[in-house]
């Protein structure tokens, strides 16, 4: 199966293609084709947004993700603007603005949250979310990864950015949700899509 890939970040791109090599699918970058802005409300309305505007111009599946960081103490920032945060253009501007906002918190618990949408042509949908935990640190830490992965310890006190993409692969918020779409995906496409999460 041939399938857009909903992003213009080569970071996500490469990861969706290593994700999914063991489905015989053929994952696509956008090429010329223009990303929808992203209006939703929630990671599952941005998700489908993009997948299905992609979908629809270029009539062949398309796979999209929103995903975002989560800040107990700051609210849920910031959620689905993580991309855009404080209109900041480059991950360390990001980064920056971030620990800037939560310089004073005493409750640095953190999610990172994901959701992945297949979308195809005749406007069926399918959902997929992945979630892990941690806390946000004061300051950055390791050289892989992207987006706010250097900010974001896990359980085992290792960063985001301090594992190999495998291990990343493995326990991230976008693993976890790649491993639904793959379960749900052995021997081919659902016969009934799921218009929710399937695990």
């Amino acid at each position: 199966m041939r399938v857009m890939v909903a992003t213009s970040n080569p970071g996500k791109l490469k990861e969706f293609q290593e994700a999914l090599s063991s489905l015989n699918w053929e994952l696509l970058p956008l090429g010329g084709l223009p990303m929808p802005a992203e209006t939703g409300s929630t990671y599952e309305e941005n998700a489908a947004l993009k997948a299905a505007t992609i979908a629809m111009m270029s009539g062949l599946p398309a796979l999209a993700d929103d995903s975002g960081l989560e800040v107990a103490g700051l609210k849920g920032e910031p959620g689905i603007y993580s991309a855009r945060y404080g209109n900041r253009s480059s991950d360390q501007e990001r980064n920056l603005y971030l620990l800037e906002r939560a310089r004073n918190l005493t409750n640095r618990s953190a999610k990172f949250v994901s959701v992945l949408v297949l979308a195809y042509p005749d406007g069926e949908l399918e959902e997929y979310r992945g979630e892990v935990t941690g806390k946000l640190l004061e300051g950055p830490r390791g050289q892989g990864g992207f987006g706010y992965d250097p900010l974001f310890e896990l359980a085992d006190g290792r960063t985001m950015a301090e594992l190999s993409t495998e291990e990343k692969r493995q326990v991230s918020h976008r693993g976890a949700a790649f491993a639904k779409l793959l379960q749900a995906h052995k021997g081919g496409r659902p016969v009934s899509a799921p218009r929710h999460d399937r695990g």
